[in-house]
């Protein structure tokens, strides 16, 4: 640990590491920033699904870079259309040429039950997302002067990316703003201080800021294409929670030991000697957990993987190097009003240790009952649903989604969303015939085609992304695999397809919901391996990692199984997105051990002292309220993610936000504590404890005492 320590040599040396942070830092942001490689694909899933072999045949057509944007007309008081209404819409989609790749639009379709008018509008798609917006603005502010008495909306693929991009403007600093806002409110009411929080504070917003301009260069740079929004807002997220945590640890011990000593400069080097363990173990626990997200399907879920592992690193380096040197700078009077002085009364603790003395009289009830109570909000997951409708995503209700509702009243719902076919030119006829005979399908029919490859557009009864919708998928694809084609063509070199191939939009919310189920099958066991594996190395035992192993996973049930209640009875959720419950687990099971880690490593050091009894009482007591702020804190910050209008991040938000709440407040402050006293010694088997050469004054000040505060 001589690395950490030496930043509390001295005066000079503390100034030293905090110039090296700021000319570090300055580097960073200096970085060539690589340009962004091509996607896999839009959904990032590799060629071996056919909703990315359908997206990579689809470039050889000559209406590659076209899609088309929906208009869609009603009457407000939802009578059927007049002929003034349809002659004015008939006007309208004239005016619209000016938006269609081929500079005509064609007339409006009526409804069977004259309700409703669509208008097709094919948009160029070349100039990338930020062209497709600009092109859906335009085109809704063109249509705003429309005939009195109608309401007329844009839906369609191109508007749904344009209402997308709209979620995330402006939301880094939405986000930066709340996440430092609550963070300097907890810090502010742990610290009581009017100067102490605003250092921790500091550090920790660099270190974000550095983190995502880091992660700008490092995730192209590995050949994985960055996504602005989710990814950055996730990672932001983690490196703010992560950061303040560790902060809180070493800060908590560092005021221990300013009791103890008269030198803040050896109270800060016996902080950091007790810290950085338990510190470095937690960091480089996130850090493998998340960068297993590596192994998955998704180009999102690895950008991410990189993006949070980076952000720990930081955190981790900042905590132990940066904030040590800034709070030696500013002395122990940075600590008013509540100023540590040697030999003075801790003030915290003594709600945690009268805690901790009733659960060592009854451990058995104590253990049980917290078991029971996970249980029971475990309970609370059966029934979940998962999958999102695509007009299900987001909280407030864009235009888009509207539309499409309005769409599916007299339309088929799947209008919105054609699943688009690939085959030979010469089996186009057969395949539309087969998908045309398939049940859910309600219509299909030649498109565009070039000289090796032909697209049938098959339009579905269902909503995309709904339960019907997968499965007309499905049959989909079994009915048109079926079909002969004479040469079918390659994919990238590949073997041949045979038959046809089903992607589209719709087609690729089926297949990403199916990799996050494989991604689900080889992750979690993984995962769960590497946290056990960094335990037992950490306290040299199998019982005890066994032990917190199996609270995380209880832990992360209970949180999944409450968040489920809140989502399906108060907030009124139809379902989990595919992909949320990986990432939920990922983050709690690498975050929810922190606390058992902050908790146990310090119950092994005093209970080399005095026993594991007295020494988890002992741990308990002294960590309980700087385990309990760093939980809310993270819990909090994790909430922050509610503030973007996306369903998938409000609810990742709120089942890490659960889960880190029962980590802190029962399986770290009841369960652990109550298993251990019940197993005493035994709970750190195979390991026997054994005291240090100096176990009676663990703490005795260096005998250096030349720099006094």
């Amino acid at each position: 640990m001589s690395l950490f320590t030496h930043v509390a040599r001295g005066r000079l040396a503390a100034w030293l590491t905090v110039v090296a942070a700021i000319i570090l830092g300055a580097a960073v942001f200096g970085l060539p920033q690589p340009s962004n490689p091509a996607p896999v694909s839009s959904t990032g899933l590799s060629a071996q699904w056919q909703s990315t072999q359908v997206e990579r045949l689809q470039k050889q057509l000559p209406s590659r870079d076209v899609q088309p944007a929906l208009v869609v007309a009603e009457r407000a008081d939802g009578r059927p259309l007049t002929p003034a209404d349809r002659e004015a819409l008939a006007a309208k989609s004239g005016a619209l040429s000016r938006f269609a790749v081929s500079g005509q639009v064609a007339p409006p379709q009526l409804s069977p039950d004259g309700t409703v008018a669509l208008i097709a509008v094919p948009l160029s798609t070349a100039g990338g997302q930020q062209q497709v917006s600009d092109t859906i603005g335009q085109l809704r502010a063109a249509l705003g002067d429309t005939a009195a008495g109608l309401t007329v909306q844009v839906t369609g693929g191109p508007a749904f990316t344009a209402d997308l991009s709209k979620v995330f403007e402006g939301a880094d600093v939405t986000l930066l703003a709340v996440t430092a806002g609550v963070v300097a409110l907890l810090l502010l009411l742990t610290y009581r201080s009017p100067f102490l929080w605003i250092v921790p504070l500091l550090v920790v917003a660099a270190t974000e800021q550095l983190t995502l301009r880091a992660v700008d260069t490092i995730v192209p740079a590995l050949g994985i294409n960055l996504q602005e929004g989710a990814v950055t807002g996730i990672a932001s997220v983690l490196v703010f929670g992560a950061a303040t945590d560790y902060a809180l640890l070493l800060i908590a011990r560092y005021r221990e030991e300013l009791r103890r000593v008269p030198d803040r400069f050896v109270a800060m080097r016996a902080a950091l000697r007790r810290t950085a363990e338990p510190i470095l173990a937690s960091g480089f626990t996130v850090v493998l957990g998340v960068l297993t997200l590596l192994l998955s399907e998704q180009e999102n879920n690895r950008a991410l993987a990189v993006a949070c592992a980076t952000g720990v690193l930081f955190a981790m380096l900042s905590a132990l190097l940066v904030l040590p040197a800034a709070l030696l700078i500013f002395g122990r009077g940075l600590f008013w009003p509540f100023i540590p002085r040697v030999g003075s009364a801790a003030r915290e603790g003594r709600l945690w240790g009268r805690l901790g003395a009733f659960v060592v009289r009854r451990p058995v009830p104590v253990a049980t009952l917290a078991t029971l109570l996970l249980a029971g909000l475990a309970l609370g997951g059966l029934g979940i649903r998962t999958g999102l409708s695509e007009t299900e995503q987001f909280r407030v209700e864009p235009e888009a989604v509207a539309g499409a509702r309005t769409l599916a009243k007299a339309f088929p719902a799947g209008t919105t969303q054609p699943v688009a076919v690939l085959t030979n030119p010469s089996a186009a006829g057969a395949v539309a015939r087969a998908a045309a005979a398939v049940p859910g399908v309600a219509s299909a029919r030649p498109g565009s085609s070039a000289t090796a490859v032909a697209q049938v557009d098959v339009v579905l009864e269902a909503e995309p992304g709904t339960a019907a919708s997968d499965r007309a998928v499905d049959a989909l694809r079994d009915a048109v695999a079926a079909v002969p084609a004479s040469a079918p063509p390659a994919v990238d070199g590949a073997a041949p397809l045979r038959g046809a191939v089903v992607g589209g939009s719709v087609a690729a919310t089926y297949d990403t919901a199916e990799a996050n189920e494989k991604d689900l099958r080889l992750i979690l066991p993984i995962i769960l391996l590497l946290v056990a594996a960094v335990l037992v190395l950490l306290l040299r035992g199998l019982l005890a990692p066994a032990l917190l192993v199996l609270t995380v996973i209880a832990s992360f049930f209970a949180s999944l199984g409450a968040a489920w209640l809140l989502f399906d009875h108060v907030l009124g959720f139809p379902a989990l997105d595919s992909g949320v419950i990986l990432l939920a687990f990922v983050f709690l099971v690498a975050l929810g051990v922190d606390y058992n880690i902050f908790l146990v490593t310090r119950a092994r050091e005093d209970a080399r002292r005095t026993g594991t009894r007295d020494g988890m009482l002992s741990a308990l007591r002294v960590t309980g309220g700087v385990i309990t702020s760093a939980g809310v804190l993270l819990a909090a910050v994790f909430a922050v993610l509610g503030v973007l209008p996306l369903i998938v991040l409000t609810q990742i938000g709120v089942i890490v936000c659960i889960g880190v709440l029962l980590d802190t407040l029962l399986v770290r402050t009841v369960l652990v504590p109550a298993l251990a006293f019940l197993l005493g010694d035994r709970f750190w088997w195979p390991n026997r404890l054994r005291p240090h050469a100096h176990a009676q004054n663990p703490a005795a000040p260096e005998p250096v005492l030349s720099r006094r505060s």
